[in-house]
């Protein structure tokens, strides 16, 4: 299992992360390739090594023709074709531009991000990505900078409105130095890679890439980091939601829990708290992966009196597991084996199982529970 951790402790931008790619090892060509199938016109990428305040960097330098040709989103739309990714990520800048400047996405004329080499910046990364299909990307929190910074608009502050829309509902802040460090195309391609935001997860690291970027200020490397890896057999990187609640009726908790698991989390449950003033509640925890965790956040608000929710990232460990079927007086039981290292080390029947053979003999659960323990015992 391939697994990612991108360090944007220094910002992001498109050429930070293709020079990351391409010291982690990924082929130039494959970035290449992908850049010629979409531009309409000669685009180049040139590789360099670099040092940036004395750590070595990989810079890739995308060479086009100069442009002044502000696309539309419509227009990015047509040339990026059945790059999948790419065009995700195109329309979230396209989203959150218009939500900027008060008009509708397809309304939106591109400046500096629809130029040829912001365009060859994000397909060549996301072809990079799909190359190392990795199946899990977690991004560190993104330093944004401060200040202020000229663009097609005229002096904007840093984080310019773009990167902060773009940036809606992860962790960032201002970042070691007074300047731009996180590009929009850099914030689009973060928010579209990322599986999970937080620090280093569990990896076994097998390569690591140092894009550099353009500039080499004094005392700050600014370089963004790759780091490729395993996290091992059933080991992933999941969310933790969590929210207090002191006023929900405890009859409907049952249901909550039900709701949660049919919306795909993998766990959900409750401990009981004292919260200010005395008052008596419960934390509700639910355990996600990252692509579950929004559709059980939308369950949380619908189902409970939650008005807020906090989320972290935790490393994940589990057995492998198969079912096995168990017949007790012509009922079948399912067992579930967890192994470790090919060797069985637990095996549990499933209680509903077991209830709705005990009801069907006329039997105590708990004698066929016994039961399908000494069945399964015989047949291992």
């Amino acid at each position: 299992m391939t697994s990612l951790w991108i360090d944007a402790s220094s910002g992001a931008s498109g050429d930070m992360l293709l020079g990351a790619l391409v010291g982690a090892g990924v082929p130039l060509e494959v970035l290449q390739a992908a850049i010629d199938d979409v531009s309409p016109e000669p685009v180049t990428l040139r590789v360099e090594a670099v040092t940036r305040n004395g750590l070595a960097a990989t810079r890739v330098h995308v060479e086009a023709a100069e442009s002044h040709h502000h696309r539309t989103w419509r227009d990015v739309r047509a040339m990026l074709g059945g790059h999948d990714r790419a065009r995700a990520v195109f329309e979230r800048l396209a989203v959150a531009e218009g939500a900027v400047h008060a008009t509708t996405p397809e309304e939106v004329h591109f400046h500096e991000v629809g130029a040829l080499d912001a365009i060859a910046d994000v397909v060549g990364v996301c072809a990079g990505f799909e190359h190392l299909a990795a199946s899990a990307v977690t991004v560190s929190p993104v330093a944004v900078g401060s200040g202020t910074v000229r663009a097609a608009h005229g002096t904007l502050p840093v984080p310019p409105p773009a990167v902060v829309e773009l940036l809606r509902g992860v962790p960032s802040y201002a970042g070691p130095v007074a300047r731009e460090m996180c590009t929009p195309t850099g914030a689009a391609l973060l928010t579209g890679l990322a599986t999970a935001w937080g620090p280093q997860p569990l990896l076994t690291t097998t390569a690591v890439g140092v894009g550099a970027g353009g500039r080499d200020p004094e005392g700050h490397a600014n370089v963004l980091r790759l780091l490729v890896g395993g996290s091992g057999p059933g080991t992933s990187t999941e969310l933790v939601l969590e929210t207090n609640v002191d006023d929900l009726d405890p009859r409907l908790w049952p249901g909550v829990l039900d709701a949660l698991l049919a919306a795909g989390a993998a766990d959900a449950w409750l401990t009981p708290v004292l919260m200010k003033k005395g008052r008596p509640a419960h934390t509700l925890h639910v355990l996600a992966t990252p692509a579950r965790a929004d559709a059980c956040r939308e369950v949380v608000f619908r189902e409970t009196t939650a008005i807020g929710l906090r989320s972290y990232a935790v490393d994940k460990h589990a057995l492998d597991r198969t079912m096995v079927d168990v017949v007790v007086g012509g009922q079948v039981v399912a067992v579930k084996v967890a192994r470790l290292a090919g060797r069985v080390v637990n095996a549990q029947p499933e209680y509903d199982d077991v209830a709705r053979a005990a009801a069907a003999l006329g039997r105590p659960a708990q004698e066929v529970l016994a039961e399908v323990r000494a069945a399964y015992g015989r047949i291992v």
